[in-house]
């Protein structure tokens, strides 16, 4: 018996130091695992797959630029550019010309142009470059919105499109932002039109332009394919509604880079059939931050997958990376990396958010189902909160995320106090060092494994 007492004794301190072992290593709401080497992954080795397919396929694109034969001024077409008069007729007719030639630039020189509701239709003779130098404003009547409320500048059914040129894209949306239910809650909830929007576009390239005071999305990327963004500066005031700054829907193949973008909602929106979403060296602030999402609304089946931010500075805003659904819906947002992030007095640094609502009268009613969000990756993530808590994962409780995975993250409070993390319903990894980690949950299953053990061989004795 004194044996078996001593072998009870030597087996209890055992079970003792491997609890406190697990209890430092595993923080986990649902399921962690640990692994607390320097090993840095570069994006190459443990997300070999997503980046290895998002390269391959918008490397295999050839966005050439080249010399175009012929120049179609818009003031040879009747346009004034003297910021007044409308000019939208002229660039329909220069228009025309370079969609029927092909090898033709639209020349807008530097002056002023004022335009209404305008599509830039195809489909058209291929290499087509539109050249900005000068300011293009929308009209900021509301009448001439009635026939597309939607929408102002449209390129639309167009192969092998450039569009660049140093110029600046006005939306003038102040009478927009005024009526917004957002800032008046006597005012019913309407859409205002985007600024700017390609649809059905393939081999498209949008660089060196500014964009600004959007009536509301400022530029969108809808239905097209294997398109590359840089050099967008993108700007509206912090308090203008719903001004989204790029937002991507239903896209694939797509680039976003070197671009500074301060607005009064997500920096960069992607939504409902995006896929190979590369988005590098952008600077975001004001605005939501970077955000996938919203998913699922009106309980429908949406799905997001291969998505890379690499390389961002985001400060001031609402929300640094974040990936927001709605209860009800279905689908999946999947294999998807954050990394290199230098965050700076950010509300929300990481967010998931499964129970996303937008609905300010009621709350949304919870769902029977939900997005599946799986194989997150949040890698190199430095900086500042504005809150208590940097890190924050709101999961459903019937869809928990799975495969989510923080690496390298040093997160603290902007007075230099700890953070804290808080999380619900997560499957989560540790790579290196991460500050803040979940408060354990396992604390009590643990304390039940030492307690079961004490009673099996007090019963023995």
């Amino acid at each position: 018996m004194a044996l078996l007492e001593q072998l009870f004794f030597s087996f209890t301190i055992i079970i003792i130091s491997f609890v406190a072992c697990y209890e430092t290593l595993q923080e986990d709401p649902l399921n962690i695992n640990v692994h607390d080497s320097p090993f840095i992954d570069d994006g190459g080795t443990l997300f070999k797959n997503l980046i290895k397919q998002s390269t391959n396929v918008l490397s295999s694109n050839s966005f050439e630029k080249r010399e175009s034969i012929k120049k179609v001024n818009v003031n040879d077409y009747g346009a004034k550019g003297n910021g007044d008069t409308d000019d939208s007729e002229a660039f329909k007719k220069a228009w025309d010309v370079v969609c029927s030639s092909g090898e033709a630039i639209l020349w807008v020189p530097e002056e002023n142009y004022l335009l209404k509701p305008i599509r830039f239709s195809g489909p058209c003779k291929p290499n087509i470059e539109v050249q900005i130098l000068g300011t293009i404003e929308a009209s900021d009547d509301p009448s001439d919105y009635e026939e597309d409320s939607r929408h102002w500048l449209v390129f639309d059914h167009i192969k092998k499109l450039f569009v660049y040129g140093g110029g600046t894209i006005d939306g003038n949306g102040k009478i927009w932002w005024k009526n917004s239910c957002k800032r008046n809650k006597k005012k019913p909830c309407k859409d205002a039109p985007t600024a700017l929007t390609f649809d059905n576009c393939e081999d498209l390239i949008v660089e060196n332009l500014s964009i600004e005071n959007a009536q509301q999305i400022h530029v969108s990327f809808q239905d097209s394919e294997n398109v590359k963004v840089s050099g967008l500066n993108v700007t509206a005031p912090e308090d203008s509604p719903n001004t989204d700054g790029i937002h991507v829907t239903n896209t694939q193949n797509i680039q976003i880079s070197d671009s500074v973008i301060g607005t009064g909602d997500d920096c960069i929106s992607i939504v409902h059939g995006s896929k190979n979403v590369e988005a590098t060296n952008i600077t975001c602030g004001p605005g939501h931050g970077i955000s996938i999402g919203s998913l699922g609304a009106g309980e429908s089946k949406e799905i997001v997958s291969g998505i890379l931010v690499n390389g961002a500075k985001i400060f001031g805003t609402k929300n640094g990376v974040r990936i927001k659904t709605w209860q009800g819906g279905s689908g999946s947002a999947s294999d998807i990396q954050f990394q290199n992030i230098e965050m700076e007095n950010v509300t929300n640094p990481i967010i998931i958010n499964q129970n996303y609502c937008d609905k300010k009268k009621k709350p949304c009613k919870k769902g029977k189902s939900a997005i599946q969000i799986k194989n997150v990756w949040y890698q190199n993530i430095t900086g500042t909160s504005a809150s208590d808590i940097a890190v924050k994962f709101d999961c459903s409780e019937k869809f928990p995320c799975q495969e989510i995975t923080l690496q390298n993250i040093d997160l603290e409070c902007e007075g230099g106090d700890d953070a804290e993390a808080w999380c619900k319903n997560v499957e989560l990894s540790y790579f290196g060092y991460v500050k803040p980690r979940c408060n354990s949950e396992k604390r009590n299953a643990s304390t039940n494994i030492i307690t079961s053990i004490w009673k099996y061989f007090s019963w023995l004795t």
